[in-house]
C-alpha cells in the first residue's frame, strides 16, 4: 500500500503494516557534523516566547497557576481551539482554550481534584462532582485494592508515592503513528485487530480486550473531530514536516487532554521528524531558518501543557512537571547512531527559547556517539548547570538527563 504523501521516502514493510520503526531505519541519515548548521529564533519566534514568558510571570505572581476550568471535565473535543498568538504560532493546539488555564480530569480521582481545586482558591463544579457520583475512578479503584495493612502504612506515612497517590505511572504513547499514516489508516487496523477475536475464545481476557479496541477506534475519531475543530484534515498521512509535526503533536496533545499520568513522555520523535525535513530542504520547501522555527513552535506549546496538581505534589518534585521526555541520541542495533541534524535542533532550543523544565531531554549516551554531538551536550549541560544557580521552585531549569545505554531500540 503506497500513498502520494510518501513520495521520497524508502519503501519497505512499513508501507504495508504499521512499523514506524521499519520506517525510520530506512530513511533517518546519521549525522556526524558540527552544529555550524544550526539556525537562531526568527522575529516570530521570538515575538511569540516574550507572549509565552509573560504568561509564564503571571502564572508565578498567581501562586503557580493561572486559571483553573472547574466546570468542564478534559477530554478531546471539551474545549473551543485555544490559541497563544494565532497569526503568529505554526503549531497549532492547546490542553483547554486559553494558554496555561488547567483543566480538571476526575477520571484518576476526584479527591485529588478537589484538594487541586481548593488550593488555589477555587470550587470544583458541583454537577462534575455528581457526574462522577456513579463511577469508579483510577484512584478509588487502586485504593480499594490496598490491604488493611496497606492503607495502615499509607496513613502513617511510612509508605509514600502509592498509585492512588500518583496515578497512572509513566505513559508512552507511539505518537509518530498519526503523522505516517493518517488517523484512517490506524482506526482501519484497529477493526481488523477486533475483527479478529471473533475468531479467539470468548473469554474474560478476549473481550475486556474486545472492549479496549472498540474505545481506542471511538477516540481516534474524536482525535479527528479535535483536529478538525482547528482546520486540520488529519486522517491521511501527513505530507510534509510542516504537518508531521502538526499531526504528532495533536496526537499528544489527545493523550494530555485526557490523561494526568504522573509522567507523560514523549518518546523520541526528532528523528522521526528529521526524514521529513531533510525531504523537506531537499524538495526547497524549507530552509534550515525555518526547520528550527517548525522546532521551536512546537517546543513551545510543550512548555505551556500542564496538569493540575496539588500543591504538596509540586513541592515533592520541586515544581510543576508534566515530565514530557524526549530522547535525543542512543546507538542502534545494526550500529549507526540516532543522531541526526534534528536532534542538533531539538538540544539548540535550549538557545532559541531560553531555558525551561519541559520537554525534558534525556540523552541517550554512548562512548560511540559522533564526537561533535558530544561536544554539543556538554556546552548545554554547562549552560544548565550556570542557569540553575538562578532559577527558583516554580522554574526549574532545562532538563538535559545523561543515559548511559550499550544499546537502546533504534527508533
Amino acid at each position: 500500500m503506497k500513498h502520494e504523501n510518501w513520495n521520497g521516502f524508502i519503501a519497505g514493510s512499513w508501507q504495508d503494516e504499521i512499523d514506524v520503526r521499519n520506517f525510520i531505519q530506512l530513511n533517518y541519515t546519521e549525522y556526524t557534523g558540527d552544529s555550524d548548521f544550526l539556525a537562531g529564533a526568527t522575529p516570530r519566534t521570538q515575538g511569540l516566547m516574550k507572549k509565552v514568558e509573560a504568561l509564564f510571570a503571571l502564572e508565578r505572581q498567581f501562586g503557580g497557576v493561572l486559571d483553573i476550568d472547574t466546570a468542564t471535565v478534559s477530554s478531546l473535543t471539551s474545549y473551543s481551539p485555544g490559541y497563544i498568538d494565532k497569526k503568529n504560532e505554526i503549531i497549532f493546539g492547546l490542553q483547554t482554550n486559553r494558554p496555561l488555564k488547567r483543566g480538571v480530569n476526575p477520571f484518576g480521582g476526584m479527591r485529588m481534584v478537589k484538594q487541586a481545586c481548593e488550593a488555589y482558591g477555587y470550587k470544583l463544579s458541583r454537577k462534575v462532582e455528581e457526574e462522577f457520583h456513579f463511577r469508579t475512578t483510577h484512584n478509588d479503584g487502586v485504593f480499594r485494592a490496598y490491604t488493611d495493612e496497606m492503607r495502615q502504612a499509607r496513613k502513617c506515612h511510612v509508605i509514600t508515592g502509592l498509585p492512588d497517590a500518583y496515578g497512572r505511572g509513566r505513559i508512552i504513547g507511539d505518537y509518530r503513528r498519526v503523522a505516517l499514516y493518517g488517523v484512517d489508516r490506524l482506526i482501519e487496523q484497529k477493526k481488523k485487530d477486533k475483527a479478529s477475536l471473533a475468531s479467539k475464545a470468548f473469554n474474560t481476557e478476549n473481550i475486556r480486550l474486545d472492549e479496549e479496541l472498540y474505545r481506542q477506534i471511538a477516540f481516534l475519531g474524536y482525535l479527528k473531530e479535535m483536529a478538525a475543530m482547528y482546520g486540520f484534515d488529519i486522517s491521511g498521512p501527513a505530507a510534509n514536516a510542516k504537518e508531521a509535526i502538526q499531526w504528532t503533536y495533536f496526537a499528544y496533545l489527545a493523550a494530555i487532554k485526557e490523561q494526568n499520568g504522573a509522567a507523560m513522555s514523549l518518546g523520541r520523535v526528532s528523528t522521526f521528524f528529521d526524514i521529513y525535513i531533510e525531504r523537506d530542504i531537499a524538495n526547497g520547501i524549507l530552509t534550515e531558518e525555518t526547520a528550527q522555527e517548525l522546532m521551536d513552535d512546537f517546543v513551545i506549546k510543550l512548555r505551556v501543557a500542564r496538569h493540575l496538581r496539588t500543591p504538596e505534589y509540586n513541592e515533592l518534585f520541586g515544581g510543576d512537571p508534566m515530565w514530557i521526555t524526549e530522547a535525543v541520541g542512543g546507538m542502534g542495533e545494526d550500529g549507526r547512531t540516532l543522531v541526526t541534524k534534528n536532534s542538533f535542533r531539538m538540544l539548540n532550543t535550549l538557545y532559541t527559547l531560553g531555558s525551561s523544565p519541559e520537554p525534558n531531554l534525556t540523552i541517550l549516551w554512548s562512548n560511540s556517539l559522533p564526537e561533535n554531538f558530544k561536544n554539543s551536550v556538554q556546552k548545554f549541560l554547562l549552560i544548565q548547570t550556570q542557569f540553575s544557580t538562578k532559577m527558583t521552585t516554580l522554574c526549574v531549569p532545562f532538563m538535559v538527563t545523561i543515559m548511559q545505554l550499550p544499546v537502546v531500540f533504534p527508533q
